[in-house]
């Protein structure tokens, strides 16, 4: 128990103030746990202090309820003034409790409440302790304590009479709050009950009212949300039988209105007896978005099928009204290059841009319909495998037979039998009848399919510039590369035959091969590898038979000529007048047979067939009756023995013997009496010429075969005149005078046709020139790369890592490829070439980089610092090549 200290509380009486909030009422009860002057009994009320309560009392008919007045008056002495300072210390601390045994002891001062009975044992253990007083024989303990208590009991008292007003003021006030209370739940009870009455009375019965009403209204919304969805099942009916009818246009707007009308949305202009309302969350509906996706996807197909067809079926008719002979002539004449002063004819629009209203009108419906339907992508990717599928078959349906079962062939197979053949054994029998096809049907064939695939992507090409919604943009390119790759296998089959052409007739297939591969980059914007790797692997086996077939003739007819003078007739004149225009232009007799392939062959070469001796046909004809041994056309008619020749253009003699006049070769001023010989080699000249004059690319090969022809002839006229071979070859007797003399001739005029030789040369010179400008195109085009990736840096920013000296990327690359260029040269090319190609290079150097140096601005020092870096790493690496001269120099002071 803690006590308040004495000294504050007697100063609290001496100030009037109240401390009743700082004494517990634990306190008091404990200090006044006993006797009359108790604290506990002054606070009790007075009717306890004179007696028992009313309810304690044993009722007695004789007994009287003491009252107030029956209490005797009670004089209280004043208390004398008391100084804290009497009180002792640890009365005043705060952590003072009486129940503490060590305080209590302090408090009592050692007094003993209880006396023990004295033992030995214990007397003998206490013998040096002191005796402690006993409570209840130490009277001025015991007054001490009493005036503390005395001293606390009158401040409670003067608390407790100084707080009283007010707590009987706060428990009147709380009777009347009471009351006031009980009025009012009262009051509550009664307003409850009728409440309750109203509840009963109109609340419910309104309540269903609303009910009912609110029901009316969820049935009248049931009920237009089943009308509407009846109205939604007959649209998709409806739209489900036009998509089975075809009309594909109405089923895609009833589907539209389907979903809008499945989504509460109503078109413009369109009333409903019904609030239209979204039926999308409706259970019942779940599936139903499935199953108009599955109606819009049949919509897409309709269109698409529709949109394929007019896309096929225009591709279709454009090819079949298209003339093979007209698409050859466009090819000639877009192909063809103007000569000199010649201005070439106006270009007309082809008839594949020639698109017609109806179509574009049917391809805008169809696309329209293809977007609306969502199914744009999947129409585009079914016509790449349409388009490339129909390629296939433009190609497919001009071959041969791939069975047995046609006129060529010579085996009856039943329909049966046709039927169980494989794969691989119908290959064989179409490769077999495209061996079997003639010059001309091979020709014929292979025009026709060139020129109906060309349509074909040409169309294409027309339809997908007109239909811009479609990506149709590498479509082109996988036609061409797959008609390319088929027509390589096609070509490849008859590798032997076409080896073994005649000269014209090889000629117009190189030459409808070379329109073919031009007019499929012209479209695609790439050229065909396997099918140009084919037709180059085929003409360098042509050259090399031709080349072959030429020299055989030349020695058969040298072998055969009986070494007499031979009339130079009007047919040897003009192959001579062709050999000498040939060191200024090609002929046009050359290139009439490979320029017209548009033309028959009869009337692209039949008016020159005697003047071209140089093909293979005409020259293997010639070979026997211009070269036999017994010598039958060459001699004379009446047989005599003098030896010399009439070489008369026809053949005949006069009656009587009479020699006709020999016409001598005229080159220039000077006349040459020739054998036959010498029509030979002017013959074999004219072949390679005109072979070289047809295929440009092969000039340089053509000439080698030239010149060994040349040798060929003058080791073997060697051998037959200063060898008299002749006389075993041709059965002369002897070698004349006369045989040397023409030999002499036909050497002599075989020299003076060496300087019309120039075509080849000249062909041979342009190809090198072709040659050093590519290389000099190439680096030019690498340079103005670099230019762009340089105006292409920040070259204010801070600089990236470079690699090496300190120079930029860009230049690091263009310096490695200039150094690798001239090392390539130098190694395989003169000096004087080296020098010819490097120096274009390093012109083209200084005026692209003095431009690109002037363009490039430059904000601060740092950055024209990091340029001139680049320069000065140019200048060091290029200024040791030869040719650059003073290019790095003047580059640096350039960009200073």
């Amino acid at each position: 128990m803690k006590l308040a200290a004495p000294h504050t509380q007697l100063e609290l009486i001496q100030t009037g103030t109240s401390p009743a909030k700082s004494l517990p009422y634990s306190l008091i009860s404990d200090i006044a746990g006993g006797g009359p002057n108790a604290i506990s009994t002054l606070l009790q009320h007075p009717i306890v202090r004179t007696g028992l309560q009313a309810h304690q009392a044993v009722v007695s008919s004789g007994y009287k309820t003491p009252t107030p007045r029956d209490i005797p008056p009670v004089a209280l002495t004043n208390i004398p003034h008391v100084d804290a300072k009497a009180f002792h210390p640890y009365l005043a601390q705060p952590d003072f409790h009486l129940e503490n045994p060590r305080t209590f002891d302090i408090v009592s001062e050692q007094a003993e409440l209880v006396r023990e009975p004295k033992s030995s044992t214990a007397t003998a253990a206490n013998a040096n302790v002191a005796a402690r007083k006993s409570l209840a024989t130490n009277a001025i303990l015991q007054e001490k304590l009493s005036w503390y208590m005395d001293t606390v009991e009158v401040h409670l008292i003067a608390s407790i009479s100084t707080a009283s007003k007010s707590f009987f003021s706060a428990l009147g006030s709380l009777r009347e709050l009471h009351g006031d209370a009980a009025d009012a739940i009262a009051r509550i009870q009664k307003l409850r009950t009728s409440l309750a009455k109203l509840d009963q009375d109109m609340a419910i019965d309104g309540l269903k009212v609303v009910n009912l009403k609110r029901r009316r209204h969820n049935v009248r919304k049931l009920a237009e949300a089943i009308i509407q969805l009846d109205d939604l099942v007959a649209l998709v009916r409806q739209c489900d039988s036009m998509v089975a009818l075809g009309h594909m246009d109405a089923a895609l707007d009833d589907l539209d209105r389907a979903e809008r009308l499945m989504a509460g949305s109503v078109d413009a202009g369109r009333t409903l007896p019904y609030r239209a309302r979204d039926l999308r969350s409706l259970h019942a509906l779940q599936g139903a978005q499935a199953d108009l996706n599955t109606l819009r996807h049949r919509i897409g197909r309709g269109f698409e099928a529709r949109f394929h067809a007019s896309l096929l079926d225009d591709i279709r008719s454009h090819v079949s009204r298209t003339e093979t002979s007209a698409t050859l002539q466009r090819w000639g004449d877009a192909f063809k290059r103007a000569k000199p002063g010649q201005r070439r004819a106006p270009s007309v629009f082809p008839a594949y841009v020639d698109i017609s209203p109806a179509l574009r009108s049917d391809l805008d419906a169809e696309l329209r319909g293809l977007t609306r339907a969502g199914y744009s992508t999947q129409a585009a990717t079914a016509f790449r495998a349409l388009v490339l599928r129909e390629m296939k078959s433009l190609i497919r349906k001009r071959l041969p037979s791939s069975t047995d079962d046609d006129n060529v062939s010579t085996v009856s197979t039943s329909t049966a039998g046709v039927a169980r053949q494989s794969q691989q054994e119908k290959s064989s029998v179409l490769a077999r009848n495209l061996r079997a096809l003639d010059p001309d049907d091979w020709f014929h064939m292979l025009a026709d399919i060139y020129a109906n695939t060309s349509e074909a992507l040409r169309r294409l090409s027309a339809q997908a510039e007109m239909q811009q919604a479609l990506d149709l943009s590498s479509l082109l390119g996988e036609g061409v590369d797959l008609v390319q790759n088929q027509l390589t296998k096609v070509v490849r089959v008859r590798a032997q035959q076409n080896a073994e052409f005649a000269l014209p007739d090889f000629l117009r297939y190189f030459t409808l091969n070379r329109l073919f591969a031009d007019e499929c980059e012209a479209i695609s914007g790439r050229s065909g590898f396997g099918l140009k790797t084919a037709l180059d692997g085929q003409i360098k086996d042509f050259v090399a038979k031709y080349a072959d077939l030429v020299r055989r003739q030349l020695m058969n007819r040298l072998d055969a000529d009986k070494w007499d003078a031979k009339d130079f007739g009007p047919a040897e004149m003009a192959r001579l007048d062709r050999v000498k225009q040939g060191g200024v232009a090609d002929s046009p007799d050359w290139t009439a047979s490979n320029t017209s392939v548009w033309q028959p062959a009869a009337d692209a070469n039949g008016n020159n067939a005697a003047a071209n001796g140089g093909n293979a046909a005409a020259t293997s004809t010639n070979a026997a009756t211009n070269g036999t041994a017994n010598g039958t056309t060459n001699g004379t008619a009446n047989g005599t023995t003098n030896g010399t020749a009439n070489g008369t253009a026809n053949g005949t003699a006069h009656a009587n013997g009479a020699k006709d006049k020999v016409r001598p070769a005229v080159i220039d001023e000077n006349r040459f009496i020739l054998p036959d010989s010498g029509a030979a080699i002017l013959s074999a000249v004219e072949s390679l010429q005109h072979l070289a004059a047809g295929i440009p690319s092969m000039s340089s090969e053509i000439a080698i075969l030239l010149v060994d022809t040349l040798k060929l002839f003058n080791s073997r006229s060697s051998q037959l005149i200063l060898g008299a071979g002749a006389t075993r070859s041709a059965g002369l007797k002897n070698i004349t005078t006369k045989h040397l003399a023409l030999s002499s001739q036909a050497l002599a005029f075989t020299l003076a046709l060496v300087p019309y030789f120039e075509n080849v040369r000249r062909r041979i010179t342009e190809h090198q020139a072709a040659l050093y400008e590519k290389l000099i195109d190439i680096m030019a085009g690498r340079a103005a790369m670099h230019v762009r990736s340089m105006k292409a840096i920040d070259w204010d920013a801070a600089p990236a890592l470079k690699r090496d000296a300190g120079a930029s990327p860009y230049m690091e690359t263009l310096v490695k490829e200039t150094t690798t260029l001239q090392k390539v040269l130098a190694k395989h090319l003169p000096d004087n070439v080296v020098m010819a190609v490097m120096g274009p290079v390093f012109t083209s150097y200084r005026q692209l980089w003095e431009r690109a140096f002037v363009e490039v601005d430059l904000h601060s020092g740092q950055a024209k610092e990091r340029m001139l870096d680049d320069v000065r790493f140019l200048r060091d690496r290029i200024s040791k090549l030869d040719g650059a001269g003073d290019l790095g120099d003047h580059l640096l002071h350039w960009s200073l």
